[in-house]
């Protein structure tokens, strides 16, 4: 694992214009390329934005900064001591544009990105969104150790978009312990009002994003489930998280914890996660 800390030429260098964060982002391309082609735009009136808001940002992306470094190597020890791996990747530390909190890379064993000005500083909410990232990298890893065929895999498909959610949304919980129910799924402390709606109204939940996927486009569905834009339906965006947990709690009850974070190299797995969203309860 090794860190690549863009944060203090940002915060050392720092001028409130548009020809300085350009300055920025070429200093560190491959990171930035990313970035801007996944998970935020890259338009001068974006970066206007930007600029307006960061002098109300410095103090927590200073300390979300202090907090994270020793926070990602904790993280990693307990990924390694509870599943025995490492984790053959990039972190990337960034200050970007608003967009995307923390993402994993479009690569097997995926780097990692986290962009501090859309962190919360507080060390368990920085724990457990940097637990959710490296999830998602285990997840691979484990999937990998046991002869997984890749190319098999529908990337793009909501159905792997679930499981992969819920599938790290459970090991931030394994790795991260004792921390309220509801930062898993907000990593802040906004998020009880959500995890109470959820709770509320999970058969409810299921079956509309059940009419969605048979209905809506692939983009439309995830603006709508994934993203944290979406949520016009209940008015809770990302709610696709909380299916995707009942559906990994369901994997792993039936087939045990290990089996179920390497279920998607068995044949015919999306028909069996398609085969859940129909049933009619949430065993």
């Amino acid at each position: 694992m090794k860190i690549y800390d863009t944060v203090p030429y940002f915060l050392n260098n720092y001028e409130p214009s548009i020809d300085f964060l350009r300055s920025y982002y070429e200093k560190y391309p491959d990171i930035f390329a990313e970035y801007f082609d996944s998970h935020c735009k890259d338009t001068d009136e974006r970066h206007s934005e930007s600029i307006k808001k960061y002098s109300q940002h410095f103090t927590v992306i200073k300390k979300v900064h202090e907090n994270i470094l020793p926070i990602i190597e904790e993280i990693a020890e307990e990924y390694r001591k509870l599943y025995q791996i490492t984790f053959p990747v990039d972190i990337n530390l960034i200050v970007g544009g608003f967009g995307s909190n923390a993402y994993t890379h479009h690569q097997i064993i995926p780097n990692i990105t986290f962009a501090l000005e859309k962190l919360s500083p507080d060390p368990d909410h920085l724990r457990v969104i940097v637990a959710h990232e490296f999830g998602h990298a285990a997840q691979n890893i484990l999937s990998d150790q046991v002869g997984i065929d890749w190319t098999k895999i529908q990337w793009t498909s909501p159905l792997i978009g679930l499981y992969q959610e819920g599938a790290a949304t459970h090991l931030s919980r394994k790795t991260v312990v004792n921390v309220h129910p509801s930062i898993y799924f907000s990593y802040n402390d906004e998020g009880l009002e959500w995890l109470t709606f959820t709770h509320a109204n999970t058969s409810e939940i299921k079956k509309a994003f059940t009419a969605d996927y048979l209905s809506l486009t692939r983009d439309e569905l995830f603006h709508e489930w994934f993203s944290i834009n979406g949520g016009k339906t209940f008015g809770h965006s990302r709610l696709a998280y909380f299916i995707g947990d009942l559906f990994f709690q369901y994997e792993m009850n039936k087939l045990g914890e290990m089996a179920a974070i390497v279920a998607w190299k068995n044949k015919d797995f999306e028909e069996q996660v398609r085969q859940w969203l129909f049933q009619n309860d949430n065993e």
